[in-house]
C-alpha cells in the first residue's frame, strides 16, 4: 500500500446507524466523495490511524473501508471509530484522519458477537501500533492543525501521501 499514510477529509454524516445502538462501537462515516476518492491500492479492510473532528485533541482510530460482510452492504463505505469516549455525536463536524497501517482484510462472522470480539480486538491492535514512533509521529502532523477553504478535493500532493480535502459546504 504505497498510499499509505493517506490523509482524509470529510464532513460526518448519517451511517447505517448501528456502530453505536447495535455494536457498542460509535463511529464517524465519511460522504461518499471521500469514500470515491481512496488511491486504488487502499483496498477494503481494517485500518489504523489517527483523527480529530474540527480542531480537536487528535485521538488513535481504527476504520472499516469496504461494504461490511455481515450486514451485505450494498454501498462501500469508511467508518471510523475513535478510540476516546465523547459525550455527543458529530454529524456535519468535519472529520481528519491519517490512516497509518492496515490490520486485516474484512470479512464475515458468524454472529454479532463475533463481529463486536473482532472489532475489540482491532481497537488492541491500533493501540499497540499507534505506540511505534513511527506511527505516533503523525499523531503531530501539520494535517490536523491546517485547514482550507477549498470545497472540493485536490489532487494527490505526492505519490506516498496523498490529501483530499472536502469541505462540505
Amino acid at each position: 500500500m504505497k498510499s499509505l499514510p493517506y490523509f482524509c477529509r470529510g464532513e460526518v454524516v448519517r451511517g447505517f446507524g448501528r456502530g453505536s445502538k447495535e455494536l457498542g462501537i460509535p463511529t464517524a462515516n465519511f460522504p461518499d466523495s471521500v469514500v470515491d476518492n481512496l488511491p486504488a491500492d487502499i483496498g477494503t479492510g481494517i485500518y489504523y490511524g489517527w483523527a480529530c473532528f474540527g480542531n480537536g485533541d487528535v485521538y488513535k482510530m481504527v476504520m472499516s473501508i469496504g461494504w461490511n460482510p455481515y450486514y451485505k452492504n450494498k454501498k462501500k463505505s469508511m467508518e471510523t471509530h475513535i478510540i476516546h469516549k465523547f459525550k455527543e455525536d458529530f454529524y456535519g463536524e468535519t472529520l481528519s484522519v491519517v490512516m497509518v497501517g492496515y490490520i486485516r482484510p474484512e470479512r464475515t462472522f458468524s454472529s454479532l458477537e463475533a463481529l463486536i470480539a473482532a472489532i475489540n480486538s482491532d481497537i488492541e491492535e491500533a493501540k499497540m501500533q499507534l505506540e511505534l514512533p513511527e506511527h505516533r509521529k503523525l499523531r503531530d502532523d501539520n494535517f490536523f492543525t491546517s485547514r482550507t477553504s477549498s470545497s472540493s478535493a485536490s489532487p494527490p500532493s505526492t505519490a506516498s501521501t496523498s490529501q483530499t480535502i472536502i469541505n462540505g459546504h
